[in-house]
């Protein structure tokens, strides 16, 4: 009896998940500096760009097996505002509803005034032009986005993290998912956000392929 052909097992290449996390007025404001006018993103392609074309684009494989798991989309708002309300409503009734797109609000908050150095008391007033010294500062978008890539991998929600942001406050977070193995990929717009790039596992310029991402 001859030997018995057995067909050869076909190796299929793992799926790998991809979380983004966008930190949404810092990609506005970097993608303006670069193209020097106010960014329209088309944000129903986006979420499948950031999760895998620019994934493997900063990996260099062109055929890694990706699977976006979702994009996160952080940011804040003055509700005392009238067009940041209108931003807000904008996010809530069309961003947050595109496929993929989950978004996050955080409200800003008051930022005191600066105080004299000589008598402590609080400056709300300039004393030259008569504006509002304190107004208001962003707080909470970095503290969630660094909690939720922290919470997600410890669910083990996905394989890479990519993380469009180029605040330096992101450091710490990504030094610990580092520790723990895991893989964040920043895109971003050089020479800001280097020391973040630098702490990533991999980094990718988003400034060549921004305007094939305009509606």
């Amino acid at each position: 009896m001859g030997a018995q052909v057995t067909d050869p097992v076909e190796f299929v290449q793992p799926v790998e998940r991809v979380r983004v996390f966008v930190d949404y007025w810092n990609l506005q404001l970097g993608a303006r500096d670069k193209l020097k006018r106010n960014f329209q993103p088309d944000w129903k392609r986006i979420p499948q760009w950031l999760g895998v074309d620019a994934v493997r684009l900063a990996v260099g494989d062109p055929n890694l097996a990706l699977r976006l798991e979702g994009l996160n989309a952080y940011l804040s708002y003055n509700p005392a505002s009238e067009a940041d309300r209108k931003f807000k409503t904008w996010a809530s009734n069309f961003l947050d509803r595109v496929p993929s797109v989950q978004v996050i609000c955080k409200e800003r908050k008051p930022r005191y005034a600066p105080s004299c150095q000589a008598c402590h008391k609080a400056i709300e007033i300039c004393p030259e032009c008569g504006a509002a010294m304190a107004g208001t500062v962003e707080k909470g978008v970095d503290v969630a986005i660094a909690t939720d890539m922290i919470r997600l991998a410890w669910e083990e929600s996905y394989d890479y993290a990519v993380l469009v942001s180029s605040d330096a406050d992101y450091v710490p977070a990504v030094e610990f998912l580092n520790s723990k193995g895991r893989r964040v990929i920043h895109v971003g717009f050089p020479p800001k956000g280097m020391n973040l790039a630098k702490t990533c596992w991999a980094s990718l310029d988003m400034g060549p392929y921004l305007m094939g991402l305009e509606r």
